[in-house]
């Protein structure tokens, strides 16, 4: 059976039923706290934010989506495929993502791809065919399903937030890939999503920093963190600049 994820009460009885299933869960729902489900739009609109938000943050993809449904009223596949290239780039999209985002237009467009009928297929085959489609990595995929259509089960194994937190939270010497981490959560069957919220909720916490960039870049706690080796790097450059401006000042 297919669980959806569409109000507040259905996100709590998932999280009761998955702290059932796997007890190692509880301590970290504990320290996550209350949490809130959310939710964006679903179809062409919802797949398209994601696309277009890619490896971006939140401040510049909301800018961006805001000038594109400005642009195109209705905000439809297809006059967003096939509006003129130049335009798509003055509005802030890169050519690898007007690529994308045609062929998806096109996909629906030529019937390849319901979205509607997505929403009605369990996590595996509905992440089976979005993948399918140009532009629509594994990441990309499990983020519509889950943010756009609720759905209990999607799991994004390749978020590095999720990957962290999993980290953190059952103690592993390192932060598990994509692969390690969906085998990780094969026992939250068939809430992998509210677990994905919960890690989201507790990495926030642990990391006092937004939960979830709807990217699947590096979190922002990790990617600032330093290495010794840069550190003694940048204490070379900073010694080498200082030697300069001496000598420049005699």
């Amino acid at each position: 059976m297919t669980h959806f994820l569409h109000t507040q009460a259905e996100l709590e009885a998932g999280l009761a039923k998955l702290l059932l299933q796997d007890p190692r869960l509880k301590p970290v729902a504990e320290k996550a706290g209350a949490f809130t489900l959310r939710r964006r739009e679903a179809g062409y609109a919802g797949l398209f934010a994601i696309v277009c938000g890619q490896q971006l943050s939140t401040a510049s993809a909301a800018a961006i989506r805001e000038r594109l449904l400005a642009a195109f009223q209705p905000f439809h596949h297809d006059v967003v495929r096939k509006a003129r290239t130049d335009k798509l780039k003055r509005l802030g999209l890169s050519a690898a993502k007007i690529k994308a985002i045609r062929e998806i237009g096109k996909s629906l467009a030529d019937g390849v791809i319901d979205l509607e009928a997505i929403g009605q297929m369990d996590a595996d085959d509905a992440h089976q065919a979005l993948i399918a489609l140009h532009g629509i990595g594994p990441w990309t995929a499990d983020i519509y399903l889950l943010f756009c259509l609720g759905h209990a089960d999607a799991f994004p194994a390749g978020d590095l937030a999720v990957q962290e937190a999993a980290r953190i939270a059952f103690n592993l010497r390192q932060r598990p890939d994509a692969k390690a981490l969906a085998k990780m959560a094969e026992p939250w069957r068939p809430w992998r999503g509210v677990a994905a919220h919960l890690l989201w909720a507790y990495y926030h916490v642990v990391k006092r920093r937004e939960g979830i960039s709807l990217e699947p870049g590096k979190p922002k706690a990790i990617a600032a963190r330093k290495t010794p080796a840069k550190r003694n790097k940048l204490k070379k450059l900073k010694k080498q600049v200082k030697a300069k401006r001496k000598k420049t000042n005699g």
